[in-house]
């Protein structure tokens, strides 16, 4: 049997091919997303782990920042000459690191990276653990000398000598580079600029008493843990374990946190390669399947003459899943090496983002040729046991019998009353998502409905074929002739091969077709929104919403034609609420006015109210939900420790204030916010034309004013759509990424079914030549076949899509997004690169067909 099992295996292997590419693609991405990710990791942690001082004394975070907030903790410079004189410390020196500052050249083009990664200035403290040396030039000396990185030097054409403007918290200033350094690990993709340490003091942060840290070097022979425990003694209570001023780290904790902050990053990646291969083993799946039942009904009578000479059941169904796993083994080699290739291209792609990562330090862990295997191998038993399963069961009679197409005829019985059942729940799932009124239970509800209508339309689709197969080639006998009614027959002969075949392009539709509604019905929700509440000719705002310097503002206010100005800042807060909850979350601060820049439904209350001193508003179904109501006091901790009782002061009810805004749809007044989280910078500033001015004309007052500040942009109401529109994009180009993957695969399949169909129909094309079918009429009966096929998964898919997107919008209207757009073009632009993914698959099965031989096809056997 094992003889007969590589025998076998190697007469089919042309068979089995396009199956292999599927299990290599999914392997492919898991073990590159694996091998980059540990790359990625293993360099990161070398780099902070040799970058670390011993210990690192920080400000207390109390809040991480869900947003930028432009706010930079400090603790006093003069900390690190107290440290200094603990015992076991060697050294101690005061740290500046400001990100978020912007650089331009002479030309007023901005030298900051492209990529996103922040620009940080940084003061000049030069150890042995230092990631760059001094290279060129000399250190700088005094407020107006820098050094510039050199990777940023040679991308933006920096020299020494150069004059750069430093755009900071504080405001501009200019600067001139007296040196390059260069990176002696691995540089992370930012730009870094580094100054006199006292100028960095007083520049960056605006007071010469201040740092952003105190590292802290040990003596020799005293461990960074007993350093820890001496240095946070000499600090007392400022450092007290879970309470105080100051966080220490020993350098393992601080590379870890570091660690910790880039992994989000890191996991984006890793989840969308992982995302790429789920599809891809999904997609797989089926094409194998597929295959693996062609082939079995296609060796009817070997299988019956192995059961004749005395195979039992297992030993057959044992020898179609030794097949399978031979494949399985092949394609997961391929895939794991095709994986490296894949690390090595995302390595190099990082390369161009500016993260230098060696290729030559590339980590292949143990886990991934294992994980690699696991996923190939699984991917084709799992596929290929149900053929198996069948292959065992051919009585040995069989071999006396013409070969036959295994399935036909076979009653669908089984699979209706199944496909009913889970169908049922599945849609008893979405209704159940369509009428929650909880966000997370309406989530859950459509993932298990998604997941559960998937599964019912696969097994049911077989019983789909007839009638709607009927109904889109309904016009082939027509448009056709006897070619299209043969065409439209062959579709229908099989109606478990059609539905397999489909149901692999049906799933990337499906999914394209949800994601197309969602990401619609969030456009012309937000396009809505946008229309509702922003009153102001013009925002001005950072690209990526990064705050800008107060300075940036003064000069809006200044510019010829501005009427009204209102600023805007964000925060990330904590507020109490009456019911014990606890709810962390970002909070706005605004101008007085506010209401001529924006326009606001309030539910109770009014802006005075929300924006006067001690005061807040928030949304009125949050208020509601923890039972906050006008005039009660809610305790809020701030960024930086501080701590206030607010009063609610306003309610608002503007549809959409989780969905826009931010959970609770909390803000409060400019000066409260400054006067418990200090030093926050400007997020957006609204703009209205002074009397006697259009808007136009304060456009281009405004884009003059600003050319010196490239990091902020002039926004209407036009642009700001277009700029969320660009954000729902990027969603839009992944699903359309796997949605182009999952096409692959279906070509696959589609090219795989017609070829295998085209040797099972040898004789009858044969036939069919010999009594007068034309080259060109065969070729055009199997293009028929393929585009029918394809059309009918594209009509599946879309129409599935269709009822997911509709209930996503569902749970999106529970965040405030309550438009629905379905988005016709796409849809019918869809079903037609259907068609043509039909008529480009069957392109070699129907070159082959044409080129049989005639006498040679009637006596194939």
């Amino acid at each position: 049997m094992l003889k007969a099992t590589l025998r076998s295996f190697v007469a089919h292997k042309g068979r089995l091919l396009l199956s292999a590419l599927a299990v290599i693609l999914s392997v492919a991405f898991v073990a590159g997303s694996l091998i980059f990710s540990d790359t990625v990791s293993r360099t990161f942690d070398r780099l902070f782990a040799s970058t670390a001082a011993d210990v690192t004394v920080t400000p207390k975070e109390t809040l991480a920042e869900a947003v930028p907030s432009g706010q930079t903790l400090t603790l006093p410079a003069s900390l690190a000459d107290r440290i200094a004189r603990v015992d076991g410390v060697a050294t101690a020196r005061a740290e500046v690191d400001v990100d978020g500052i912007t650089v331009v050249d002479e030309d007023r083009e901005s030298v900051s990276p492209t990529t996103g990664a922040p620009t940080i200035g940084t003061a000049w403290n030069p150890t042995e653990r230092s990631p760059v040396e001094l290279t060129s030039g000399h250190a700088p000396k005094g407020g107006s000398q820098v050094l510039v990185d050199a990777d940023t030097a040679d991308a933006k054409d920096v020299r020494i000598g150069d004059r750069l403007t430093v755009i900071g918290r504080e405001g501009s200033f200019p600067v001139e580079v007296v040196g390059i350094a260069t990176f002696t690990t691995t540089n992370p993709g930012s730009a870094l600029v580094f100054f006199d340490p006292a100028a960095a003091r007083a520049r960056l942060l605006g007071n010469p008493n201040a740092a952003t840290a105190i590292a802290v070097d040990a003596a020799e022979g005293v461990e960074d843990t007993d350093l820890k425990r001496r240095v946070a003694a000499a600090l007392g209570s400022d450092a007290a374990a879970g309470s105080g001023t100051y966080e220490l780290r020993t350098a393992g904790e601080q590379a870890e946190s570091d660690v910790e902050q880039l992994g989000g990053f890191l996991d984006i990646i890793k989840y969308v390669m992982l995302g790429f291969a789920g599809v891809a083993v999904l997609v797989g799946v089926f094409l194998i399947v597929n295959t693996f039942s062609m082939l079995i009904a296609q060796r009817t009578r070997e299988l019956g003459l192995l059961r004749a000479l005395g195979a039992d059941r297992r030993q057959v169904r044992r020898s179609v899943l030794t097949e399978a796993l031979l494949l399985g083994l092949i394609g997961s080699t391929a895939g794991l090496a095709a994986g490296i290739g894949l690390a090595v291209g995302l390595i190099e792609l990082m390369g161009l983002l500016g993260m230098n990562i060696r290729a030559d330090e590339m980590v292949v862990g143990w886990g991934t040729p294992v994980t690699a295997y696991v996923v190939g191998l699984g991917v084709t038993f799992v596929a290929a046991y149900l053929p198996a399963r069948r292959a065992a069961g051919v009585a040995p009679m069989a071999a006396l019998a013409d070969a036959e197409i295994a399935d036909v005829g076979r009653p669908l019985r089984t699979r209706a009353v199944v496909g009913a059942v889970v169908g049922a729940a599945g849609a008893a799932a979405l209704a159940g998502c369509a009428v929650a009124s909880e966000t997370s239970t309406a989530a859950s509800l459509l993932g298990l409905g998604v997941l559960l209508t998937l599964v019912a339309t696969v097994i049911a689709g077989p019983l789909l074929v007839r009638p709607v197969i009927r109904v889109l080639g309904g016009a082939f006998p027509a448009l056709f002739g006897p070619v299209g009614r043969m065409s439209q027959r062959n579709a229908l002969r099989n109606p478990r091969r059609t539905g397999a075949t489909a149901a692999a392009l049906m799933v990337g539709l499906a999914l394209v077709g949800g994601m197309s509604v969602a990401s619609a019905s969030m456009t012309k929700s937000f396009d809505q929104q946008i229309d509702k509440t922003l009153g102001a000719d013009f925002v001005v705002q950072n690209g990526n919403f990064v705050p800008f310097p107060r300075e940036v503002t003064e000069k809006v206010r200044d510019t010829e034609g501005a009427g009204l100005v209102v600023r805007s800042q964000f925060t990330t807060i904590a507020v109490h609420l009456p019911d014990g909850d606890r709810v962390k979350t970002t909070a706005a601060g605004y101008e007085p006015r506010l209401d001529e820049v924006a326009n606001i439904t309030y539910a109770q209350g009014d802006t005075g109210a929300a924006l006067a001193e001690g005061h807040l508003a928030m949304d009125k179904d949050f208020a509601e939900d923890h039972g906050a109501r006008i005039g009660d006091t809610v305790p809020v901790e701030f960024q930086g420790g501080r701590r206030a009782e607010l009063t609610v002061g306003a309610l608002t009810d503007q549809e959409s204030a989780e969905g826009f805004g931010t959970q609770g749809g909390i803000y409060f007044g400019l000066d409260t916010l400054a006067k418990y989280a200090p030093g926050g910078q400007d997020a957006a500033v609204y703009v209205n034309a002074a009397d006697g001015t259009s808007a136009a004309d304060l456009r281009t007052a405004l884009e003059e004013t600003l050319e010196p500040y490239p990091q902020v942009q002039v926004r209407d109401i036009a642009d700001y759509k277009q700029l969320v529109h660009d954000q729902i994009a990027v969603l839009l180009y992944l699903v359309y990424a796997l949605l182009g993957l999952a096409i692959i695969i279906a070509v696959l399949g589609v090219v795989n079914t017609l070829a295998l169909s085209v040797v099972e129909r040898t004789r009858e094309i044969g036939l069919l030549r010999a009594i007068g079918l034309a080259r060109r009429q065969l070729r055009r009966m199997i293009r028929l076949e393929s585009v029918v096929i394809a059309v009918f998964g594209a009509v599946l898919g879309l129409a599935l899509g269709l009822v997911w997107g509709v209930c996503t919008q569902q749970v999106l209207a529970l965040q405030g997004m309550t438009a629905l757009a379905i988005p016709w073009g796409t849809i019918v632009a869809v079903v037609i690169g259907s068609a043509v993914v039909g008529v480009v698959a069957a392109l070699l099965p129907a070159l082959r067909a044409s080129r049989m031989n005639v006498l040679a096809a009637i006596a194939h056997e």
